[in-house]
Order: structure tokens, then sequence, then C-alpha cells
């Protein structure tokens, strides 16, 4: 069978697709950004098309030859501001389209609806979608799951990340609502098996794990298979809004996206019709095996795909993408930025940091934290450099030391300021096939013991705008050296 998937960058389509060629589909995929599916190890097995479903214009011919079509599209990341009209729009698009072209069927993956009388923004924007899809007059399935279970996925992340790193889990009421999360393999199970399953076509299917669970009992079952004690503290004026900046703060989930989750987590979203079970031969597991394989991912190194990959396929030039991510005991803050320069000219403003010329932004901040080095017996802020643009290993930049520097792509600093841990901050530059230029800083921390965790969550919120701040600043500073070279 000859199959679109959208959505291949993203969390569930880009584990759906080696599912579909080990079956013996072949497979084409609509991306906004062809360049982002270089890295997957199955890009040369698929037909990649560039197109947005925004874009009416630019759906034309990509449904030639299409006999099912994957709509796996999710804007969570990204149209904060009209999220329902934007994703109906979208759908339409896609759903017209298709039908233009004589597609036989759509196959896709929403949300339960919730059984409570208000309905968040974000499952509402999901039951809209598969109501936009409907209307094209194209034979529709439409599965709908609450919490996907897996490595990588967003809602698990809220789980792990809020586990592992808070002894005392303060909580609002949200923990007491049910759900029934359903592991991402067997979310695949049901997507492939849909195919060849007549009956499921025109059919909107719940589909939910084997047991119904509470996010108390999430949260517990994860602490358990982790050795962990979390004791939980509910409090009832936890508002979504502090529990959107809380989770922003000690999870890589931004505070705008965890916003829209929360809201949801109100929703109680349980599998009333469970029609799955008589209607395919799958037998979904529980959240503790759900976990446990999820955790053997992480424990392996093997995340297949991870939730805010698609959401940085619609970088903008100059805009900040951040992502937050830890790995046996190293904390990493990454921020990304697309620019029109070249290598050299952001490498050229990247190299001459520090100094006199200081840190681009808040550079107040930077002056302070080097005071309090002084004051802790440190080196403080030294305000020195062997030179004010060149660099080579081992000179100093402040309370910096460069520990490898590879012109005009790589900058290493070890931090020398007393900290209790380890830390690095990192620069990768690189040449885009469009010809603009990609600089991803990352700041390293390596904590030593409960002081060292104390000292990150003290200084993780600054940090939150300190770097993209500065790597803003670098991006500017780094055009403007281009245009002034080029001309």
């Amino acid at each position: 069978m000859k199959i679109l998937v959208t959505g291949a960058t993203g969390y569930v389509g880009g584990r759906l697709i080696p599912e579909l060629l080990s079956a013996g589909h072949e497979v084409r995929c609509l991306v906004r950004d062809a360049s982002r599916m270089r890295d997957k190890w199955w890009s040369e097995k698929v037909e990649t098309i560039e197109g947005d479903v925004l874009d009416e214009a630019s759906l034309v011919g990509v449904f030639e030859g299409i006999e099912s079509a994957y709509y796996l599209i999710h804007s969570l990341g990204g149209f904060q501001n009209d999220l329902i009209s934007t994703e109906e729009q979208a759908a339409h698009n896609f759903g017209k389209a298709a039908h233009n072209e004589g597609v036989d069927r759509i196959i896709y993956l929403g949300g339960i609806e919730p059984t409570t009388v208000k309905t968040s923004k974000h499952l509402s924007s999901r039951i809209k979608t598969g109501e936009a899809l409907r209307s094209s007059g194209v034979s529709v399935t439409e599965f709908r799951a609450g919490v996907i279970v897996g490595s990588g996925s967003l809602s698990f992340e809220l789980v792990r990340y809020l586990s592992e790193r808070v002894p005392v889990l303060i909580t609002p009421k949200w923990v007491r609502t049910r759900t029934q999360p359903i592991g991402v393999r067997d979310v695949l199970s049901y997507l492939t098996a849909a195919l060849t399953t007549p009956q499921s076509r025109d059919e909107i299917i719940e589909i939910g794990g084997s047991e119904v669970l509470s996010y108390a009992d999430m949260f517990t079952i994860y602490a358990d298979l982790r050795q962990l004690r979390r004791p939980i503290l509910k409090v009832p004026v936890l508002t979504p809004k502090l529990s959107s900046l809380w989770v922003g703060l000690v999870t890589p989930i931004n505070t705008k996206i965890a916003r829209l989750l929360i809201d949801g987590l109100d929703n109680e979203v349980v599998v009333t019709n469970p029609v799955a079970l008589t209607m395919f031969d799958i037998r979904p597991v529980n959240y503790s095996v759900a976990v446990s394989r999820a955790l053997k991912r992480f424990d392996s190194d093997d995340v297949e795909t991870y939730w805010s990959g698609s959401v940085s396929s619609g970088l903008s030039d100059n805009q900040i993408y951040s992502t937050l991510g830890e790995s046996e005991n190293l904390i990493t803050e990454k921020n990304r930025i697309v620019v029109k320069t070249s290598p050299e000219a952001a490498f050229k403003v990247v190299t001459s940091l520090g100094g006199d010329t200081g840190w681009l932004y808040a550079d107040f901040l930077w002056r302070l934290r080097g005071f309090i080095d002084t004051a802790l017996g440190g080196v403080g802020m030294r305000k020195s450099r062997r030179s004010p643009t060149a660099l080579q290993q081992g000179d100093t930049i402040d309370f910096w030391r460069v520990e490898r520097v590879d012109a005009p792509n790589y900058l290493l600093l070890r931090a020398e300021m007393k900290l209790p841990g380890l830390a690095w901050l990192e620069f990768n530059i690189s040449k885009q096939e469009d010809g603009k230029t990609s600089i991803t800083q990352t700041a390293y921390y390596e904590p030593k013991g409960v002081a060292g965790l104390l000292y990150w969550y003290l200084f993780s919120l600054p940090h939150r705008f300190i770097f993209p701040g500065m790597l803003k600043q670098i991006g500017i500073l780094a055009e403007r050296q281009f245009q002034q070279t080029d001309s």
C-alpha cells in the first residue's frame, strides 16, 4: 500500500514510519523542512516532499497515488494565540486536498473526549481536528488516546522529570484526575492494524491501557520502579498558572506548553466505549510495563523520538529554540538559533565574549555572579583576556577557561568559579544547506550531592532568560558583522 505520513519529525510519526516500512508499505512523508529528515536512519527508504498544511497550494500533488494518509500533526508547541481555529483550518486543507486527489482513507490520532463539562483548549482542538477531517468526505478512522507513555513522550516526561527532580511532590487537585494511560507501542499497533481492518473505517475508536489511574498513581508507580521515595503533598491553592511555571522551571517543558497541558489535566479522559478490544487483536499493557519499557530505552540511550522534535521544525530565522535534558547526572540546557550570517562571523562574535565586551545580555547578573564568587574565595570575574578576539586552548575568559577551540565551528569553556559541581559552556556553529548558519549553545552542569542540585534549582530560573538572551544578541551581532563584510 502507498501511504502518506504527516508529522514524520514528531513523536508518534517518527516511530510509525519504521513500522509501516517493516510491513512492506511504500511511505511518502509530508514535512515542512526536508533537511530535518537527514538524521533519520530510514530517511533514504521513504519519499520526502515539502509542504505546509496551512498553505493549500503546497498540497497540490502531495496525495498522487496515495491510498491512505496518516494525520499526525499537532500544534501544541506552535499556534498559541488561536490554537483551535488554526488546527481546524490545517485539517480542513489536508482533508480537502486528500479528497480532490482520491485518497481512500485518513487515519487520525486525537485525544479522548473528556467526561467533564469543561474541556481544555488543547483537547478541544483535538476533537475539532477530527471533525474537520471528517467533513472532507474522505473516510476517516479516528483513534482517541489519553496519556501516551513512552521514552520521550510529553506526558511521560512530565511524570519522569517531576519524580526524578522533586523530593516532595507538592501537587494541585489534578493529581486526583483519572486517566487511562497507554503505551506508545500499543498506539503504534492500533495505527498500523487499522490499514487491514475494514470495520475501522468511519469509526471513532477510543484506546487506552489496561488500567485506569490517577496522576498520583502514575507518580507513585514511576517512583517505585525507580526505587525513589516521593511523598505526594496535595494543596488546593496551586493554580494552573503557578503549576505551569513550576513545570517550566524543573522540566524541559516550556511554560506555554505546560499551561496547555496542565489545563487538560483537570479533564478525566477514560475509555467509555471499549470497541477497540473487540475490533482489534491487541491487548494493551498496563502502566508499569509501559514505564519499564520507556526506562529501558533511556538506560540504553535508545530514545527513538522525542516530544519536542516537531516543535523545532517551525524554527524561523532569529527564533530561539530551547531544550532541557538530563542524562547520567549531567544536566544540559540547550539553545539554538538560525541566522543569516557565516560561521566565521558567528565564531568571531562568540570568541569575543567576556572581558571588556561582556556577555551581551543581563551583564549585571554576570558581574553579580563574579562578585559572589570573589566573596566565596573564588577567581571572581577577572575581567581579563589574553586577546580581545582570539582564543586558544588554556586561555581564561572571566571565570571560564578555554578547554577546546576549533575555528570557526566549536568552542568549549569550563567554569572555574566556586560551585558544587562541574560546569561547561559549549558553542557549536555550522552552515546549513540553505546558506544560513545554526548556532547551538549548550550549558552543561554536573551537580555533586544535594548542594549541587539545590544550586541548579536556584540558578535554573535566571538561566532560562540569560542564555537565550545572550544567544539572541550573538545572532544579531553576527548578522551585522556578516553584512559589513559582505558589503
